[in-house]
């Protein structure tokens, strides 16, 4: 469940990136650059989810295996 929602997550801000994109063309200033900020956090948020730490584990691994 966690995978499709980083799924989502990840198809979420490659459309934020793309609608930003059209706006800016159309002479929009404001609305991308949040646009932008928001994808940009959203993409960090996952990097958080999936990179290892040193000891190899991730913070989805913890989660699907739950509470020690």
């Amino acid at each position: 469940m966690l995978d499709a929602a980083l799924s989502l997550l990840m198809l979420a801000a490659i459309a934020l990136v793309g609608g930003a994109v059209f706006l800016f063309r159309r002479g929009e200033r404001q609305r991308p650059v949040l646009m932008l900020t928001l994808a940009g956090v959203m993409i960090i948020n996952l990097i958080i989810w999936t990179l290892p730490d040193k000891g190899g584990d991730t913070l989805i691994g913890a989660a699907q295996s739950g509470p020690p």
